[in-house]
């Protein structure tokens, strides 16, 4: 069952501040913004509502817009800080804390929900008694046919495909996000997919948990029964495949390309590729932004 916490606390004491917002002395306005921003997220509901009601000119909305941004992008500096250094490291939660950098205002519970939905789906159609590669078959139908999920091949470099509400709602996403989604559904059915962190492309691989390669006159060295492209509905495909993969790219072969990576990793590049998203609308100050963030695991 996915779960989720919400906290919110008020606090009133901010006030008195907010009518210094607009003050034309320059030092004075940075004290008061310094002031503020060390309420942190308490201080945004009174921030929000004062500049809602009150008309007090551009400047001042504008500085309000400023606090409220800056007091927000430090809360999500926060919060995958304190994700990197806990032990679990909950995709999931990764996912939801880069989601809501640029959707601060984000209905997690929305997120959870629409997960729940998904896996609830798939789970009346497998059965235990279904090969690993029936279970992905069966996964697959419900995926991509009944809830119609595909790779955006219109708009590969869009940010809208890195963040996980977006990709829940549109339906449309990169290889990353489609893996993130399919894997995350998949482990709460105890089914054992997880991400591989492939040069220029992200997928899947579904480990051999029940020693069945035992049974195979080829064995995988790495423990994986195969591989899973989320890009293209779900494709299976082989580890001769990454081989060939790799070499059209000309980089050798590593354990990196065929064992599972890390939900770190997958968060790192998360952000890598909204780094490059924003990169190509030209939008500056939210790379500056979203490096700053991925410097926090390096």
């Amino acid at each position: 069952m996915f779960t989720y916490l919400c906290f919110m606390i008020n606090e009133k004491s901010v006030l008195a501040l907010i009518h210094l917002i607009d003050d034309p002395d320059d030092s004075i306005y940075e004290h008061v913004r310094g002031q503020i921003k060390s309420y942190g997220k308490d201080a945004i509901p009174i921030l929000e509502h004062s500049w809602e009601n009150e008309d007090l000119g551009l400047l001042f909305q504008h500085r309000i817009e400023e606090i409220i941004h800056e007091i927000q992008f430090e809360n999500c500096k926060e919060e995958l800080l304190q994700w990197k250094n806990s032990v679990e490291k909950d995709l999931l939660k990764g996912a939801i804390i880069v989601a809501k950098y640029q959707y601060p205002g984000l209905k997690v519970e929305n997120v959870y929900n629409e997960l729940e939905k998904i896996k609830k789906d798939i789970w009346l159609e497998i059965n235990s008694n279904q090969t690993a590669f029936e279970k992905i078959k069966t996964f697959n139908k419900v995926f991509y046919e009944i809830h119609r999920f595909k790779g955006n091949t219109q708009s590969f470099h869009s940010p809208l495909n890195s963040f996980i509400n977006t990709v829940l709602e549109t339906k449309k996403g990169n290889p990353l996000t489609l893996s993130l989604i399919y894997s995350i559904i998949a482990q709460e059915l105890e089914i054992p997919v997880y991400g591989v962190n492939l040069p220029n492309h992200f997928v899947l691989c579904y480990m051999d948990k029940n020693n069945v390669q035992m049974m195979l006159p080829e064995k995988s060295k790495y423990g994986v029964l195969f591989y899973i492209n989320t890009y293209s509905k779900g494709t299976i495909f082989y580890e001769n495949d990454i081989v060939q993969f790799l070499g059209q790219l000309k980089i050798t072969p590593d354990r990196s390309h065929f064992e599972p990576c890390s939900n770190t990793i997958m968060i790192q590049r998360m952000l890598t590729n909204l780094i490059a998203s924003f990169q190509q609308v030209g939008n500056a100050e939210k790379v500056e932004e979203l490096i700053e963030l991925r410097s926090i695991f390096e």
